[in-house]
């Protein structure tokens, strides 16, 4: 029996927890609603979602589909994915054997990297880069290999690429379009991603949540339809962005029938599945017209206009994004050295919240410049309020002396 006076025992974390830590996004979102800021900072849109959509989830409620759903998915939602992709693609994916409907992208990159790594394995991550790849490679016991896009546009490398792949090396980490910087990968540069890793067999896991969220084109090039490279690639993607619920938590994984195998199973002892009601939904929303996708594109077109302009009238900056809802502007001119302390003024000083680049880089890495992540899918009112307040509260044009560069 324990002794009344016997001490605490003491709390040790994982050494795969000590190794992560919670995003910067996470505390300056928290701040934001502190302070009633505008938040531009979190990729979460402030409009309802599609009308039919929430009325499809409410009958699918109502009608009892409030059990679990088949491991790998409802059927009727893996076959509309499958005609979606085969529409815009010109590629047919067996939802049978191919599909699995996970709980959200977030999910679907993990059960990626848990089927496929072993611990020791590398991973080779395109940097800056979205904030969950490296913590779930660590969180596998597996090593994140960064591997820096050249800027000032963000290009992939062929000699920086190469140069990182080991003998451990398992795996590369895509995505595109591009988060944070907006960029959709051109067909040379998959290509040379291509050619490296069938030259050095290695996989590919493809995050394409943006992929619908295009703005030169309909059908943006993809890894998977390189020669060679659909057997060796896995595709993440979802419903959140595409269809505006990002809180319904809800995505899909396509790999071949060796991978989707070990992706159930692996799913299966991490979610079992994802919410039935909310999957019966979504077979309605793979079913929208192509106006809605038009329409999606062009709403966001506008939306990325107005803030990008607008902060070009203010003299700060932005490349145009191709694709998803960010935009990185360059507020350099005006002496920021750190892009950390400019992102808490903002908030702080101006009620405005955006994501320093630094934020997507890994530690140690030096951020280029003074970037801001903004994101864009938010509505008008919301982003004009935005600039509006950037421009009364202009104490960002001047730093305290010490981030003078």
């Amino acid at each position: 029996m324990k002794s009344a006076n016997a001490p605490a025992r003491a709390i040790r974390f994982s050494t795969r927890i000590e190794n992560t830590q919670l995003p910067i996004i996470r505390a300056l979102s928290v701040r934001a609603s502190e302070l009633n800021a505008v938040n531009l900072a979190g990729g979460v849109p402030d409009f309802p979602a599609p009308p039919e959509l929430k009325a499809a989830a409410v009958e699918a409620i109502l009608g009892d589909f409030n059990q679990y759903a088949l491991t790998q998915g409802v059927t009727e939602l893996r076959a509309g994915i499958a005609d979606r992709l085969e529409l815009r693609h010109g590629v047919r994916f067996d939802p049978e054997t191919e599909i699995t409907i996970v709980a959200g992208a977030a999910e679907g990159v993990s059960a990626a990297l848990l089927t496929l790594l072993d611990p020791g394995d590398e991973v080779l991550i395109l940097e800056p880069a979205f904030t969950i790849y490296a913590p779930d490679v660590l969180l596998c016991g597996a090593v994140p290999s960064y591997v820096r896009l050249r800027e000032p546009d963000f290009l992939i490398e062929r000699d920086t690429l190469e140069a990182a792949v080991t003998p451990r090396t398992r795996a590369v980490l895509l995505n595109s379009p591009h988060n944070p910087t907006g960029r959709v990968f051109t067909r040379e540069e998959l290509a040379l991603v291509a050619e490296i890793a069938q030259r050095y067999d290695l996989l590919i896991i493809t995050d394409e949540i943006y992929d619908e969220i295009v703005f030169n084109g309909d059908n943006p090039p993809r890894v998977w339809n390189e020669p060679g490279m659909r057997e060796r690639t896995v595709i993440v993607n979802g419903f959140s962005k595409t269809y505006s619920v990002t809180g319904w938590r809800l995505g899909f994984v396509v790999a071949p029938l060796e991978i989707t195998r070990g992706i159930r199973i692996t799913h299966n002892f991490l979610t079992m599945s994802a919410a039935a009601p909310l999957q019966h939904a979504a077979v309605r929303a793979v079913g929208f017209p192509q106006s809605y996708y038009d329409g999606l594109r062009s709403e966001y077109r506008v939306r990325r206009d107005l803030l990008r302009f607008g902060l070009e009238r203010l003299g700060i900056p932005s490349r145009e994004p191709e694709g998803g809802y960010f935009l990185l502007a360059d507020f350099s001119a005006f002496g920021w050295s750190d892009d950390q302390a400019l992102a808490w003024h903002l908030v702080e000083k101006t009620g405005v919240a955006a994501v320093p680049l630094s934020g997507y880089l890994a530690p140690g890495s030096e951020s280029r410049g003074a970037f801001l992540r903004f994101a864009f899918c938010k509505s008008e009112e919301t982003l004009r309020e935005a600039l509006r307040r950037l421009e009364e509260n202009s104490s960002w044009r001047t730093p305290p002396l010490r981030e003078v560069v």
